[in-house]
C-alpha cells in the first residue's frame, strides 16, 4: 500500500520541472562527497520557485533516510533561543537536514546562523535556506565558508523549461503558444496557468495579453465563486496574515467553516503552515489590491471583522498568543498613516526582549547615563529595585549584544510618597490623573517610563515597535488600569507623532538637563480596542461602524447599570457604559453620557408605541422614586402593567443606544 506521502512526493517528481544544477549539487553532498557543499542558499524574487525547490530537495533528503528538520521563515520567533529550540535535532542528530523557507523573513538571523548556529551542527549534516534576499557578501568572500556555502540565484524558466511544464499540465498544443506569451517563464504564472487547465486556457479575455499577469491568471484560476461565503473567505485569506479554520468561523459567524477551509486550501497559490492559510504574496497582493477596487465597503468589512477577532484574542486569549496577536493585527493596517508615522516596519538589526536579569543593571545605567544624564540613571536604579519586572532587555539578535532597554511601570492607586518624591515624571502624571479624573482606589496607571536605545535613541524603531506592542497588550488584558501614559523628551516631535492616539497633558517635568513630554489616555474613556482602531486608522477618520467591542448582552447589561446608579455620580463614573464606544469622545464623560441616557428615553415618545415606555423609564429612573412600587403609584398603574411598560421601554432604549454605539448618532 503507497502512503499518502510517497504519492504526494511521486506527483512533485512528475510535476518538476528544472533546477538539475541544484539537485545534482544537493544529491552530492547527500551522497557524503567530501567535495560537496555543506550549505545551500536559494534566493530569488516571489514566484520563481523556491519553495517548490526546497519541497523537492527534502523529498531526496527523506528518500535516503535523512531526518528533515523543516522551519518556515515566516513564523519564527525573533528570539534566537527559540529558533534552537526549534532547530534542535539538527544539533545533535547526525545527518539531519535543516530546511529554512522564506528566510527574507528572518534575515536578522543571518550573522548568528554563520557565527554562533552552524558551527556547531552534528556531524553529515546539511543545511538548505531560501529566501528572496542574497547572502550578505562577507559569508561568500569568507575563505572558510566559500568552500561550504553554495549559492544560486533562481532564473526564470527557459521557454523549453516553460513549454515542458504546460506539456506536462496536459494544456492543449494550440494553446501553448499563447500562455507561453502571456506568462513569459516565471514559474508561478506558469503553475497557476497550468492549475487553470485548457479550460480556463481557451477562454480569450483570460488568455489575452495583459500587464496585469497575475490578477488575470487569478481570476482564470477561481473563475466564478462557488458562493457568497466562499467569496467572503478568499476575503479573508487576502488580508489575515494566516487563516486557519478557527479564525474563519470567528469572522463568519453562522456559516460552516469546514468546507470552506478546505476549498480554500486547495486553491494551488495557498501554502499551508502551522498557523493555518497563507497565500503566496504575490497571490495576497493580487487578491487584496483586486478585492479593495471591485468590493471596497466589503473590504473594509472584512478587515474590521479580522480587527475585532484579534482584538478578542488579545483580551481573552492565552499568554502565550498575546505577542503574535499584535503583529497580525497591526499587519492588517501596515498602510495606515499613524502606523507609518509610529512604526517602522523595519527588520535590520534585529532585537529580541528578555526579562531584566540581574547582570543587566550595569549595563542600563551606562547607557541611561549616556543618552540622559547621571539623574536619569538613578531613577532607573530606583525603578528597578521596586520593579525589576517591568523592565526589558532587549538583544541584537546577530550577536546577543543589549543594545537597548524599556520599563513599563504599573501603579497603583494612590501614589506611594517615596515615587512622587523621587521621580517627577510620575509625579507629574499623578498630578495630572488628579487634575482631570482622579484615580479611585483600586485602579492604577502604566506609565511606559523609559526607552533606552543610545544608538536610535527616541526615534521609531524596532525597539520603540516592540515595546509599544507589548504596553497595548498590557493594557488591553489589564484589569483596572484607569490611565495609560508615554514619556518622550523631544515633546513637540513626538507630539505630532502621536496626534490622534494620545493627549499631550502639557506638563514638562524635568530630570536632570532634560525636560521630558508626557503624553496620556484614559482607558475609563475610551475602550483599549476602539482606541487601537484610532491608532492603526488615520488619526482624523472617524472609527468604521462595525460590531462593538462588547457583546450585545454585555451592552444592554452596560445600559441597565447605568440606569440605577443615575442618582448617585460616583458609581455612575465607573458604570460598563463609561467603556463604550458610545462615551468614547465625550470632553465631559460622566454629564455628557448623563445627557444622552436622558435625550434617548425622552425620544422614545417620539413614537406612540413608546409613550408608555418613556413614562415608566422615567418615573422608575429620572423621578426620584425609591422603588418600582413608588414610580407604579406616581403613573397610577397596577404594579404588573407597569412593569410590562418598564421592559418593553428598556428593549426599546437599549436597541436604540446599540445602534448609535455601532454607527454613531444619527
Amino acid at each position: 500500500m503507497v502512503s499518502v506521502g510517497e504519492r504526494l512526493s511521486r506527483a512533485r517528481v512528475r510535476a518538476f520541472i528544472g533546477r538539475d544544477e541544484e539537485l545534482g549539487r544537493f544529491e552530492e553532498a547527500l551522497a557524503g562527497d567530501p567535495q560537496a557543499p555543506f550549505a545551500f542558499y536559494v534566493y530569488g524574487p516571489g514566484g520563481i520557485g523556491k519553495s517548490t525547490l526546497l519541497r523537492r530537495l527534502a523529498d531526496h533528503a527523506r528518500a535516503t533516510g535523512r531526518l528533515l528538520v523543516e522551519l518556515d521563515g515566516r513564523f519564527v520567533s525573533r528570539d534566537p533561543a527559540e529558533f534552537e529550540r526549534a532547530a534542535g535535532p539538527f544539533l545533535d542528530v547526525p545527518g539531519a537536514v535543516l530546511f529554512v523557507d522564506s528566510f527574507e523573513h528572518c534575515q536578522w538571523l543571518e550573522s548568528w546562523l554563520w557565527h554562533h548556529f552552524l558551527p556547531r551542527a552534528a556531524d553529515d549534516t546539511l543545511v538548505v535556506l531560501a529566501g528572496r534576499h542574497a547572502p550578505q557578501p562577507q559569508w561568500t568572500a569568507d575563505p572558510a565558508w566559500s568552500r561550504l556555502l553554495h549559492v544560486t540565484e533562481l532564473e526564470p524558466f527557459s521557454a523549453e523549461q516553460a513549454r515542458s511544464l504546460l506539456v506536462a499540465a496536459q494544456i492543449r498544443p494550440e494553446l501553448r503558444d499563447r500562455v507561453l506569451r502571456f506568462a513569459g517563464g516565471n514559474p508561478l504564472a506558469l503553475s497557476l496557468a497550468a492549475a487553470a487547465g485548457s479550460a480556463g486556457c481557451s477562454r480569450e479575455e483570460i488568455w489575452a495579453p495583459s500587464a496585469d499577469v497575475l490578477r488575470t491568471l487569478l481570476a482564470g484560476l477561481i473563475g466564478e465563486v462557488p458562493t457568497a461565503a466562499h467569496r467572503r473567505a478568499l476575503e479573508v485569506a487576502a488580508q489575515a496574515h494566516s487563516t486557519s479554520e478557527e479564525l474563519l468561523a470567528a469572522v463568519l459567524p453562522g456559516e460552516d467553516a469546514h468546507p470552506l477551509f478546505s476549498w480554500l486550501r486547495d486553491l494551488p497559490f495557498m501554502e499551508s503552515t502551522h498557523r493555518g492559510l497563507h497565500p503566496h504574496d504575490a497571490a495576497r497582493e493580487t487578491l487584496a489590491a483586486d478585492l479593495r477596487w471591485r468590493a471596497p465597503n466589503a473590504f473594509e468589512t472584512m478587515r474590521r471583522r479580522l480587527a475585532d477577532e484579534y482584538l478578542r484574542i488579545l483580551r481573552e486569549g492565552p499568554e502565550e498568543r498575546v505577542w503574535t496577536v499584535t503583529d497580525e493585527l497591526f499587519y492588517l493596517f501596515r498602510e495606515g498613516e499613524t502606523l507609518a508615522r509610529l512604526r517602522t516596519w523595519s527588520r535590520e538589526d534585529e532585537v529580541h526582549d528578555r526579562p531584566l536579569h540581574p547582570d543587566d543593571i550595569d549595563v542600563m545605567l551606562r547607557m541611561a547615563e549616556e543618552t540622559e544624564g547621571a539623574a536619569s540613571a538613578e531613577l532607573v536604579r530606583y525603578w528597578a529595585q521596586r520593579q525589576p519586572q517591568a523592565f526589558s532587555v532587549y538583544r541584537l539578535v546577530s550577536t546577543g549584544r543589549i543594545v537597548a532597554f524599556t520599563a513599563r511601570l504599573a501603579l497603583p492607586a494612590p501614589p506611594d510618597p517615596r515615587d512622587l518624591a523621587t521621580d517627577p515624571v510620575v509625579a507629574a502624571a499623578w498630578r495630572y490623573t488628579d487634575a482631570t479624573a482622579p484615580v479611585s482606589p483600586g485602579e492604577h496607571i502604566g506609565v511606559s517610563r523609559f526607552s533606552i536605545y543610545p544608538e536610535r535613541y527616541q526615534i521609531p524603531s524596532r525597539v520603540i515597535d516592540l515595546s509599544s506592542s507589548r504596553a497595548q497588550a498590557e493594557a488591553a488584558r489589564a484589569r483596572s488600569r484607569a490611565y495609560g501614559f508615554a514619556v518622550y523628551r523631544d515633546a513637540e516631535t513626538w507630539a505630532e507623532r502621536v496626534k490622534g492616539t494620545l493627549s499631550d497633558t502639557g506638563a514638562r517635568p524635568r530630570v536632570g538637563e532634560h525636560t521630558y513630554g508626557l503624553f496620556s489616555v484614559d482607558w475609563r474613556q475610551v475602550p483599549v480596542e476602539t482606541w487601537l482602531l484610532r491608532f492603526i486608522s488615520a488619526p482624523d477618520a472617524p472609527v468604521p461602524s462595525g460590531p462593538s467591542p462588547i457583546s450585545r448582552t454585555a451592552f444592554d447589561q452596560a445600559v441597565r447599570e447605568a440606569l440605577a446608579h443615575w442618582r448617585d455620580p460616583g458609581a455612575f463614573a465607573a458604570c460598563a457604559l463609561m467603556r463604550t464606544r458610545l462615551a468614547a469622545d465625550f470632553g465631559d464623560p460622566v454629564e455628557e453620557l448623563r445627557t444622552l441616557l436622558r435625550r434617548a428615553v425622552d425620544d422614545l415618545a417620539h413614537d406612540p408605541r413608546g409613550v408608555r415606555a418613556c413614562e415608566a423609564l422615567t418615573a422608575g429612573y429620572f423621578s426620584g422614586a425609591p422603588t418600582q412600587e413608588a414610580a407604579a403609584r406616581r403613573l397610577g398603574l397596577p404594579y404588573g402593567t407597569y412593569r410590562r411598560h418598564l421592559r418593553q421601554g428598556l428593549d426599546l432604549l437599549c436597541e436604540a443606544l446599540w445602534q448609535q454605539e455601532l454607527h454613531g448618532p444619527r
